[in-house]
């Protein structure tokens, strides 16, 4: 693969990379195209008529019942808080399980997990069966920071208000705690899952594996780092989000979709779903990065434009990055379109919380 023009995600229908949708700055702009025929141009208008048609079937479905987002989220992370309080206890060796518990029960909006078991339950799952993939995908998710916030990666001090855990319990003990978290993620979907065949238990091992590894979060992780101190379009932009932040959103709903006994088809339309979302995710961290102070954010602010690090806002400006998480959250949403409205509403509630998030 062409890590500079990729053409296709890790797994999955092939990625069509949005780099011409909106206005590149390192290219000439080019003038309407008098040659262009009326029926090109019925075609498109079409297309982006259905477009808004069915963004509006998707508010239309939702609209008509009240969702209490704010209790719903509350009441999925103190669940999960207290399934990953007691996932990982305090035990020999004690320095490692006390490095491990203070990244993972540092807080954190629990994003991850909560998309996990939504999707569990839209597909007509108990969240139970769902419970130890959401802390999995959550502790893989914490593995990831301790790792980034290293000296040898992004050099961060500070995490979710607090010191980072490299600062407190030294680089070695972090590296190491977050080796443990990878590991026993794995360990705990195979031993913890409940309720639910062997063959999906596996593939759902198997999802995960793929989603972090040298062709998902790892394949972004190395390609940003080997992209700094060089110009960087929006395709290989987008390639680096698509792994590096979207593929274990990815994999957090595509898991709660195959423990809740999900078909293919509801599994895929899920993961396209969660493929648009967590690019929005990346979109929308980019525009706060420069927009927000460290209190804010409770991490360091303008870290990207020190190092001259390559965002959305960068290449598109903040405007145009803002109606590219736009486009990005209608096309999430309309994934949703053949489910139960009600049980779709956390998925939906959770694409404009994550478009409209302020840290």
């Amino acid at each position: 693969m062409n890590l500079a023009y990729p053409t296709t995600l890790f797994y999955g229908s092939p990625v069509v990379t949005r780099s011409n949708i909106f206005f590149n700055p390192t290219r000439n702009f080019q003038p309407f195209n008098s040659s262009y025929n009326s029926s090109s141009i019925s075609a498109i208008l079409t297309k982006e008529q259905q477009n808004e048609s069915n963004h509006n079937k998707v508010k239309e479905a939702h609209e008509d019942f009240a969702f209490d987002f704010k209790s719903y989220m509350v009441d999925k992370a103190n669940s999960v808080n207290q399934a990953l309080n007691e996932a990982v206890p305090v035990k020999e060796p004690v320095q490692i399980h006390e490095s491990m518990r203070y990244s993972l029960l540092a807080g954190g909006k629990r994003v991850r997990p909560v998309l996990c078991l939504a999707a569990c339950e839209l597909v007509g799952g108990d969240i139970s069966t769902a419970m130890p993939s959401a802390c999995a995908v959550e502790m893989i998710h914490t593995m990831s920071l301790m790792h980034d916030d290293l000296p040898c990666m992004d050099n961060d001090e500070f995490r979710r208000g607090k010191p980072t855990n490299h600062m407190v319990y030294g680089e070695q003990v972090a590296i190491l705690g977050g080796d443990a978290l990878l590991a026993y993620a794995f360990e705990h979907i195979a031993t913890c899952t409940k309720g639910v065949s062997s063959g999906r238990v596996l593939r759902a091992i198997g999802e995960l594996a793929k989603c972090i590894g040298s062709e998902g979060l790892v394949a972004g992780q190395v390609v940003d780092v080997c992209s700094e101190g060089v110009d960087v379009g929006l395709d290989r932009l987008e390639f680096i989000h698509l792994h590096k932040t979207a593929a274990l959103l990815e994999g957090s709903v595509v898991l709660g979709a195959i423990m809740g006994g999900g078909s293919d088809i509801e599994i895929e339309r899920l993961r396209k779903f969660a493929r648009s979302i967590g690019l929005l995710f990346q979109v929308v961290d980019d525009i706060l990065d420069v927009t927000k102070s460290s209190e804010e954010l409770g991490k360091t602010a303008g870290k990207d434009l020190m190092s001259d690090k390559t965002t959305y806002p960068k290449l598109l400006g903040i405007e145009k990055s803002r109606e590219f998480a736009e486009k990005l959250n209608k096309e999430a949403q309309e994934q949703l379109l053949e489910f139960d409205p009600r049980k779709a509403a956390p998925l939906i509630a959770l694409a404009n919380y994550i478009a409209n998030r302020q840290n």
